[in-house]
């Protein structure tokens, strides 16, 4: 049974707190005596007890932590979620249903990585957990229904590329407006009702796929570089991806872009789905192999974050152990590349007047990659540009890959609170480097009524270099 020195040891100081609510969420011993003996993490790769040491309850990590502060409870945060792991570690507390609750609320935007002064290493005690609660933990059958959704359509854009038919005449036949005008969505399945939120306008530019294999550098060639198209940012930001190409091949890179290229395997890591994880980690090592590329582009944070993650991720792998490390070594954000080579094309001024910009910090480039000042850098390369910055530039959005639609709750408070800094900047324009992020603002702007337009900002360089002016959206 827990040990209620332990559960008396959760009861903690609220120390930096930006919570809404005083609540603590601490489980009553006598409850959860009553529930399941305790089981704890099986022994493949549980979360390590020296790095659960490494805290030292100090609480810096609550005022950052977004779930925390809408949630309110101890448990909803890093700190409450380390005590949780160290009690299922030692015995003293049972891997059940009551308890994984408070690690599925967790967005994994790891902003209490940036924040710890003790250097906690939250990301990797996180994402064995969740690996953990996986494989162990039931689900009810509406998660398992929107999970087997999710897994088994978003990784594979060819499947999505399908569904798209039917989504297409659902938009244009007016049926979208009908069942949001019904509201019945919500209230006969809440993660249903959020997936179909996000969904953008689909266009016959969304069942293209007509990237060229190898795009040669316009001028004398620097670099020679491989770029990952995504699954979310090929099919609904195609946009991006042909920006992307046209922004390198200007700066000197010739582009390689392998056919077999498929999910980096974001969605399923970060939800704990290890073996299709691997399996398409896999896969994209060896599009990519023999092609000699000086660096792998990716785009978009969420998956730039994951590819970083290879080694890691098949560490266990005699096979591909070290090809996954070599392969993460070379993988770069676009933003960041570009930063660092250098921009050889000129950038002519996007607009007439000046105009002002608010870049949204995605949570896994400032935080997972530590990539901020860079495309602050480039976007200020373009004549006639003022950027401002937002209240809360390093809180997560809520999207947070597939967490707004499986916590629709949590998500819909960020995303409310994400859309109201960005507005309060008075930006005419909003420049965001990862999909999920991008859908999410886009739907929270359209609850608040407002049309703004929003860019991911190597369109904005994209725009720049070709000349290529936004008066008519502004």
């Amino acid at each position: 049974m827990p040990n209620s020195s332990f559960i008396a040891n959760l009861k903690l100081p609220f120390i930096g707190s930006g919570s809404k609510k005083s609540n603590t969420s601490i489980p009553d011993p006598e409850e959860l005596e009553s529930t399941v003996p305790i089981r704890g993490f099986d022994p493949h790769k549980p979360p390590q007890q020296e790095l659960i040491d490494a805290c030292v309850h100090c609480g810096f990590c609550l005022s950052t932590c977004p779930s925390y502060r809408v949630i309110g409870k101890e448990m909803d945060s890093p700190r409450g979620r380390i005590y949780l792991m160290n009690g299922i570690n030692k015995g003293e507390a049972s891997f059940a249903e009551a308890t994984i609750q408070h690690f599925d609320s967790c967005l994994g935007c790891l902003a209490c990585v940036s924040t710890c002064p003790s250097g906690v290493q939250y990301d990797k005690l996180i994402s064995a957990t969740r690996h953990q609660v996986q494989r162990n933990q039931p689900r009810t059958p509406e998660e398992k229904g929107i999970r087997w959704l999710i897994f088994n359509l978003f990784p594979y854009p060819e499947r999505l590329r399908v569904l798209f038919i039917p989504l297409y005449f659902y938009q244009k036949l007016g049926l979208q407006k009908m069942v949001r005008l019904t509201k019945l969505l919500p209230k006969v399945s809440p993660q249903l009702d959020a997936m179909e939120s996000v969904l953008p306008e689909i266009t016959i530019n969304s069942f293209q796929d007509n990237f060229l294999e190898i795009t040669p550098s316009q001028g004398k060639k620097r670099y020679r570089v491989g770029v990952i198209l995504g699954c979310v940012q090929r099919l609904f930001f195609s946009s991006v991806n042909q920006a992307t190409v046209r922004v390198l091949t200007a700066n000197g890179c010739e582009v390689v872009i392998p056919k077999t290229q498929g999910c980096c395997a974001a969605l399923p890591e970060h939800q704990g789905e290890t073996a299709q994880a691997q399996t398409l980690a896999r896969q994209m090592i060896d599009s990519f192999a023999g092609t000699n590329v000086d660096a792998i582009i990716i785009n978009a944070a969420g998956c730039g974050h994951t590819l970083k993650e290879y080694g890691h991720i098949l560490a266990d792998d005699p096979e591909y152990r070290e090809k996954a490390k070599e392969f993460a070594s070379k993988v770069k954000d676009i933003q960041e590349f570009l930063a660092e080579v250098g921009l050889t094309a000129k950038l002519s001024p996007i607009t007439e007047k000046p105009l002002t910009i608010v870049y949204q910090d995605a949570c896994h480039l400032i935080h997972g990659q530590r990539i901020s000042l860079q495309p602050r850098q480039l976007l200020q390369q373009i004549p006639k540009i003022t950027l401002r910055e937002p209240l809360d530039a390093a809180l997560c959005c809520g999207s947070a890959g597939v967490y707004n639609m499986l916590q629709p709750e949590v998500a819909e408070e960020l995303g409310q609170q994400k859309v109201a800094n960005l507005l309060n900047t008075g930006a005419e324009l909003i420049a965001s480097s990862n999909p999920g992020c991008s859908l999410q603002i886009k739907k929270h702007l359209g609850l608040e009524g407002k049309e703004i337009p929003l860019r991911h900002p190597i369109e904005l360089l994209d725009y720049a270099i070709r000349g290529i002016q936004l008066q008519d959206e502004l």
